[in-house]
């Protein structure tokens, strides 16, 4: 049987008190980090990824009409060379 010492049991008491604290000024801190890691990085130029693809489909559309338009210029130039 194992007997109640009042000092073991306080003491066992103070530590469990203390690991809680830990583990909650553990998380508090780990979120305030994150928060602000989210603040500073917000306050970045950064776009999403979709964003990003978006941009990316709409300067490869207009690459393909700008050489689609090239070609056609130029076959009206030679056109206009072989009549004049």
């Amino acid at each position: 049987m194992q007997s109640e010492n009042p000092i073991i049991a306080d003491f066992v008491k103070l530590m469990n008190s203390a690991a809680g604290t830990m583990a909650g000024m553990t998380r508090e801190a780990r979120d305030s980090a994150r928060e602000r890691m989210k603040e500073t990085i917000g306050g970045l130029d950064f776009v999403s990824r979709e964003e990003f693809d978006a941009v990316k489909a709409m300067a490869s559309k207009a690459r393909e009409e700008n050489e689609a338009l090239k070609k056609r210029l130029d076959d009206l130039e030679a056109k206009l060379a072989a009549k004049g």
